[in-house]
């Protein structure tokens, strides 16, 4: 099992097994932070070459409204990500990369400092700035699915800090010099740690 799988499987760990404080229904959360976009090892094939994606580490902001005792609606923004593409090994283009995602979350009621939470919603990824030079490249922008886990410790009823793994199933068509040559299949995996401040 490689580190983003057990990871994954630790954070999931944590959320079944503490307690968490209640947030009430017209309550918010604003966090700031930092999170690493990790692409899975296998990013498809483009004009006959296997193509790998690096990861790239940017800031982040989310903010999240109670509709429901312990449901929030949350969204996440970040400074856009950077990231090269590489063919059979080789650099091959560069992009730049904004994913606004909006979830659906539940955060465990019960009367301890951690706080684990689950979500499941949706993503859109926007590709720009695109550059190679091979030529006029583009990757078009991207809808999918979104899940995420994470856990809040408070240090007092406004002050947490959170570790948190999204998964977001990213794939793209690309053109170069106007001719499909493929699809970039990214499905990432982004880790956070941020300060969140409840109101």
């Amino acid at each position: 099992m490689n580190a983003k799988l057990l990871f994954s499987a630790a954070v999931v760990a944590l959320a079944a097994a503490l307690p968490a404080a209640a947030q009430e229904a017209g309550s918010w959360s604003v966090s700031l932070g930092i999170a690493t976009v990790d692409p899975k090892t296998d990013n498809g094939n483009l004009a006959g070459a296997n193509a790998t994606i690096d990861s790239s580490t940017r800031p982040t902001i989310t903010g999240e409204y109670f509709v429901y005792k312990n449901v929030g609606i949350e969204l996440l923004a970040a400074v856009p990500f950077e990231h090269n593409v590489s063919l059979n090994g080789v650099e091959a283009a560069s992009t730049k990369v904004l994913p606004p995602t909006l979830s659906l979350q539940y955060h465990f009621d019960n009367a301890s400092a951690w706080t684990p939470f689950v979500g499941v919603g949706v993503n859109y990824t926007l590709f720009y700035d695109s550059d190679s030079p091979l030529g006029d490249i583009s990757i078009e922008n991207s809808w999918g699915l979104a899940g995420h886990v994470g856990v809040d410790y408070a240090f007092n009823d406004n002050w947490a800090v959170r570790l948190d793994a999204r998964w977001i199933g990213i794939e793209s068509d690309v053109t170069l010099n106007g001719a499909d040559i493929g699809k970039v299949e990214v499905d990432p995996l982004v880790y956070g740690l941020s300060v969140v401040y409840n109101f």
